[in-house]
């Protein structure tokens, strides 16, 4: 708003960030879902699963659902 001097910040401060597309990753399981994931630019957040058992453990559902655009960087949850 020039009439108020109020300044705008530097255009070159402004992050852009990236968006992906979610990939599916029911079926998988946790180990490979964390990769595709990472592929992507995502993180798999899934409480309760330890390390010895994300190689057996197959997620059954997560959110946001495959498809939805999200911002690079954010987190898929993940019910198993």
């Amino acid at each position: 708003m020039p009439y108020l001097e109020v300044n705008q910040g530097n255009q070159e401060e402004v992050e852009v960030v990236e968006e992906v597309n979610v990939p599916n990753v029911t079926g998988l399981s946790i180990k490979e879902a964390e990769k595709i994931l990472k592929e992507v630019g995502l993180e798999l957040s899934i409480e309760g699963i330890t390390e010895e058992n994300k190689e057996n453990t197959i997620i059954k559902e997560q959110i946001p659902t495959e498809g939805i655009k999200i911002n690079k960087r954010n987190k898929i949850f993940a019910k198993y």
